[in-house]
Parts: C-alpha cells; sequence; structure tokens
C-alpha cells in the first residue's frame, strides 16, 4: 500500500461512522480551513528529501507573528461557495479522492460542507504561497480544532504536493518551513513550552506563566517551534496515521517563551 493510501484508509476509518462537522457550514465568521501539506523538500541539485510537513511561518504584519501554520483562512461565502463547485467537475483533486462518490451519495451535507472548506484552503493558500491546486492529491480531513484565544474552530484538510517545486509568499508569510515526517515520531524532538503572557485585562495587569507541549525543529543552525492549534493538527495526524503520540507534558525539558506585545493583533 502507498503512503498516501495509507493515510486515505487511516482517515476513512476514523471518520466512517463519525461526523467530522459541529453543524452545516456556511459564511461563519468564527470558522476557518487550513491546508495540511506533504511533499518533499527540493534542493538545487535536483535531490529530494523524505516527505515533510510543510508549514508557513507567519510574518510580523499578522496576527500571531512568528507562528508556525497551516495555509488558509477563514471562509468567504460568496467566492468559496463558486469555488467548492467547480471541485464537483472531473479531474478536480476532490473528485480524485477515491472517497468522493461515496461522500457525494451516502454524506451529501457533509460532501457539501467539505467541498466548501476545501475550496477555502485552496483558496487562502494560493494566495499565501501561490500553492498550484491542481498539482495536489486530497488525502481526507483531520479532527477541527477549537482556538480558545481568538474563538475559531479549524477544519484541517490533508493534502499531498505531487510536483510544485518552489513556493511564491505574500506579506503575511516570513518563509516556508519543511519538517520531515520522521522527525516529528522522534519523541526526543519533543519539549514543554513555558509561555509567559499578560492577562489582555487592563485592570489586572497580571503576568502568567502557561505550559504547552510543543516540537522544537532544529535546521541550519535554527529552532523553530510548532505549538497551540498547528501542533494539535500535526498530533491529531501522527495519531491516526502512525498511532504516535508525543511524550507528556510534565515529563519533558523545558523551553521558554514569551508572546510579543502584538501577538493578537499584528503589526498596525
Amino acid at each position: 500500500m502507498s503512503f498516501s493510501k495509507k493515510i486515505i484508509h487511516a482517515l476513512h476509518e476514523k471518520y466512517n461512522q463519525n461526523h467530522i462537522f459541529l453543524k452545516e457550514i456556511n459564511d461563519v465568521a468564527d470558522t476557518s480551513a487550513v491546508l495540511f501539506l506533504l511533499g518533499s523538500q527540493s534542493y538545487d541539485k535536483g535531490v529530494s528529501s523524505e516527505l515533510c510537513l510543510i508549514l508557513n511561518k507567519r510574518s510580523s504584519k499578522v496576527k500571531q507573528p512568528g507562528d508556525l501554520c497551516c495555509p488558509g483562512g477563514s471562509i468567504s461565502s460568496r467566492l468559496d461557495s463558486s469555488l467548492a463547485k467547480l471541485l464537483y467537475l472531473p479531474g478536480s483533486p476532490l473528485t480524485r479522492w477515491p472517497l468522493w462518490s461515496q461522500w457525494r451519495k451516502h454524506r451529501h451535507q457533509e460532501a457539501r460542507n467539505l467541498s466548501l472548506l476545501f475550496a477555502t484552503g485552496l483558496r487562502e493558500s494560493f494566495e499565501e504561497m501561490r500553492l498550484n491546486p491542481l498539482g495536489l492529491e486530497f488525502l481526507g480531513p483531520l479532527p477541527f480544532q477549537q482556538l480558545v484565544m481568538f474563538r475559531r474552530v479549524i477544519y484541517p484538510m490533508v493534502c499531498r504536493v505531487s510536483s510544485q517545486k518552489r513556493f511564491f509568499l505574500n506579506w503575511e508569510v516570513d518563509k516556508a518551513i519543511y519538517i520531515p515526517i520522521q522527525n516529528l515520531l522522534n519523541p526526543s524532538n519533543y519539549a514543554c513550552y513555558r509561555l509567559h503572557t499578560n492577562l489582555p485585562d487592563e485592570n489586572t495587569k497580571k503576568s502568567l506563566l502557561h505550559n504547552y507541549p510543543c516540537f522544537l525543529h532544529e535546521y541550519q543552525n535554527r529552532r523553530e517551534i510548532l505549538w497551540g492549534a498547528t501542533f494539535r493538527i500535526a498530533m491529531a495526524f501522527l495519531e491516526i496515521v502512525f498511532q504516535f503520540k508525543p511524550p507528556d507534558v510534565e515529563s519533558l525539558p523545558v523551553v521558554a517563551g514569551t508572546l510579543v506585545e502584538n501577538y493578537l493583533t499584528g503589526s498596525k
């Protein structure tokens, strides 16, 4: 069985009898879709590395600057509804998904929700990094994640980048980050992110320390920290496909961090 088929099968087993959406998806301000991108990093000599998770590092001009995230964003109802209809055409990434005909026949409303969310993820990813929608293999949805700070629900869609070798990033993205899947399966790469934060309540001005599980990505003498909702999305993928769970946060080495003043707003 190929790796793509393994993922499709694992996600299908997860959702064969379970609903994956909180409610009917429409133009709601608290709903987002992201693409969980898998692909190989290309080098100048034309040699490809092992399979990686491809993430974006958010620029200083947007909320949560410096965080690693999956490309995607909020639903634009009118535009994304039109784009979703195109995904029903033969040859689209959705119609090439082996389970699409089954979903359309037996899970009609969920199929409509899926097409709308996938259209949103494709549009946003094209805007952020010029991701070619025709060069993707759709593998299935992951469990939704609920944010606390922003009161938002995120629906991740697993895709494999089949041919695109280069991305063209817009102002929202600082750089694209490639994390080998094998590194994500190594327990020694995990840590406890001890984050110093200030409460937004001006009457208290109270500082708090929060402990979060995180993944440390070391490359070219640099370190990136994967944490928060994107971390949880990645861990859901690893558990469903590889039955992998990270070590308990209480047993991990501590890495200290501080949220910048404009974390919730971005640069103005």
